[in-house]
C-alpha cells in the first residue's frame, strides 16, 4: 500500500469513529453526569496514551519537560480536556445530539476569529463571508428551522455548545507553541488536568460506580475520542502526500454523525438540522478553498 493509501485508511477510520462520538456522548449521558463521564473517559484516555508511549519507548519523555513546558501543559490541560469537555458534555445533556454536534463543528470559524487578536492575523472578506454563512447555519439549527423568530430550543445549551468552540480554538492556538512530541504533550496535559476534573467531580457531583452502559460509553469515548483517534489522525497526516485531501475528510464526519444519531440515539433528524449543517460546512469549505487561493 502506498503512503497516501495508508493515509486514507487512517483518515477514513478516524472520521468514521468520530462520526459515532456524538451518539456515544448522548447515550452515555443517560447514565452519567457530564463531569462523571469526563472523569472516567479521561482516565481511560490517560492510560491509553501512557501505553502508546511505553510501546514507542517515549514514556520517559514526560519526565524531561522544561518548567515552561509543564506550565504550558497546566494551561492546556485546563482548557482541554477539563473545560472543553465539561462544557461540551453539558451542552449535550441539554440539547439534542443533532443540534449540539453541528454547533460544536463551528470551532474552525471561531479559530479564524480568535486568530485576529491572538495571532495578529487579518480577517479578510472571505473569512467574514464564511463566518456569516456558517453562523446562519447555527441559527437555523438552534431555532429548529425558524431563524427569524430567534426562539432557540434551549438557549443555555446553544451558548454552551458555542462556548466549547472558543475553548477548543484557544487550545489549538496555544498548542501551536508546543514543540514537544504531540502524544507526550497530550499525556502531560491530561495528567495536569486530572486534579481539576477530580476536584470538580468531588465538589459538584459524586464518585459512583457507573452502570454498565455508562461505563462502556466512557471507555469508548476515552479510548477513541480522547486517545486513539488523535494518534490515528496524526498518522494519517504523517503518511499523507497531500495533507489537504486528508484534512478534507473531516467534512464527512458531521453528515455521517446524523446517520448514527438517528439509528443509535433514536432522534428524528429535522430538515432544519440538515439545512443548517450544509450552511455550516459550506462556510467552512468557503473559508478553506477560497481563502487558500487568495493567500496563494
Amino acid at each position: 500500500m502506498t503512503r497516501q493509501g495508508k493515509a486514507y485508511v487512517y483518515g477514513l477510520t478516524t472520521v468514521l469513529i468520530w462520526s459515532t462520538i456524538a451518539s456515544a456522548f448522548k447515550i452515555s449521558l443517560r447514565y452519567l453526569e457530564p463531569i462523571q463521564l469526563l472523569l472516567y473517559a479521561g482516565s481511560v484516555s490517560t492510560l491509553l496514551l501512557a501505553v502508546i508511549l511505553l510501546v514507542q519507548g517515549k514514556f520517559r519523555l514526560i519526565f524531561h519537560c522544561t518548567r515552561q513546558q509543564y506550565a504550558m501543559s497546566l494551561l492546556l490541560g485546563i482548557l482541554n480536556p477539563f473545560l472543553y469537555y465539561l462544557i461540551l458534555l453539558q451542552a449535550y445533556s441539554l440539547l439534542p445530539a443533532q443540534q449540539a454536534q453541528p454547533l460544536n463543528y463551528t470551532w474552525a470559524i471561531t479559530l479564524a476569529l480568535l486568530s485576529v487578536p491572538l495571532l495578529g492575523q487579518k480577517l479578510r472578506l472571505v473569512e467574514l463571508g464564511a463566518l456569516l454563512l456558517s453562523y446562519a447555519g447555527v441559527v437555523v439549527i438552534a431555532t429548529e428551522g425558524h431563524p427569524f423568530s430567534l426562539n432557540f430550543s434551549d438557549g443555555t445549551g446553544v451558548v454552551l455548545a458555542l462556548s466549547s468552540t472558543v475553548i477548543w480554538a484557544l487550545y489549538w492556538i496555544y498548542n501551536t507553541r508546543d514543540t514537544r512530541d504531540p502524544v507526550v504533550a497530550l499525556l502531560v496535559n491530561f495528567l495536569c488536568s486530572f486534579p481539576f476534573v477530580l476536584g470538580y467531580c468531588l465538589i459538584f457531583s459524586e464518585l459512583v460506580w457507573p452502570p454498565l452502559p455508562g461505563l462502556l460509553g466512557a471507555v469508548y469515548i476515552g479510548f477513541f475520542e480522547m486517545g486513539a483517534c488523535y494518534v490515528m489522525w496524526l498518522l494519517a497526516l504523517r503518511y499523507a502526500e497531500n495533507a489537504a485531501r486528508i484534512s478534507s475528510l473531516i467534512f464527512l464526519a458531521p453528515f455521517l454523525s446524523l446517520f448514527f444519531i438517528h439509528f443509535l440515539v433514536g432522534e428524528e433528524i429535522l430538515p432544519s438540522t440538515f439545512v443548517g449543517l450544509v450552511l455550516i460546512v459550506a462556510g467552512l469549505l468557503w473559508q478553506r478553498v477560497l481563502g487558500s487561493k487568495i493567500a496563494d
